[in-house]
C-alpha cells in the first residue's frame, strides 16, 4: 500500500534534492581550498637549505593573483601557472624566471626552478602549505600573513 503512493515525480524530486546537496558540498570544498591557497607563502623547508637562509632571502611563492603566479628567490623573480585541484593534486607549468646573476642565490634558484614543476600534490595544514613530488621530495611554506 505504501509503495502505491510513491510516484515517479516524488522519486525524481528526491534524487534532484540529493544531487543538489552533493553539488553544494563539492563547491564549498573547492571554494575553501582555493581561498586557503590564494595567498603569499614563505618557503621554510627545502632540500638542504637552512630556514635562516630562506628567511634572510625572503624566499616566497605568491599565489594571491589569479592565473599567473610568482615567486621570489632573493634575487630573481619567477613566474608560473598552476592548477590546484580539490583532490590535492597540482600541476605547475610555464615556469620561467628573470636572469640576473646573484652569487649567493643561484643554487637555490636553480634547485627551486627544477623542483617546482615536479611537485604533484599539495596539502594545507593550518598556516602551512606542503608541496610533494612523486619521489617524495617536499617544499614546505608558511603563510606570509600568519603571525
Amino acid at each position: 500500500m505504501l509503495f502505491k503512493k510513491i510516484s515517479m515525480k516524488n522519486i525524481l524530486r528526491s534524487l534532484f534534492f540529493v544531487f543538489g546537496l552533493l553539488m553544494m558540498a563539492y563547491c564549498a570544498q573547492t571554494n575553501e581550498a582555493s581561498q586557503n591557497i590564494s595567498r603569499k607563502w614563505m618557503l621554510v623547508q627545502f632540500q638542504d637549505f637552512s630556514k635562516d637562509f630562506l628567511m634572510k632571502k625572503g624566499v616566497n611563492l605568491d599565489l594571491s593573483t589569479k592565473d599567473q603566479y610568482g615567486a621570489n628567490m632573493g634575487c630573481n623573480r619567477m613566474f608560473m601557472k598552476a592548477d590546484f585541484k580539490p583532490d590535492g593534486t597540482v600541476i605547475f607549468s610555464q615556469v620561467g624566471s628573470t636572469m640576473m646573476y646573484c652569487e649567493d642565490a643561484m643554487k637555490l634558484e636553480d634547485s627551486f626552478g627544477k623542483s617546482l614543476p615536479a611537485m604533484t600534490r599539495y596539502k594545507i595544514d593550518g598556516h602551512f602549505l606542503t608541496l610533494t613530488s612523486k619521489d617524495g621530495s617536499t617544499m614546505k611554506f608558511v603563510a606570509a600573513d600568519w603571525d
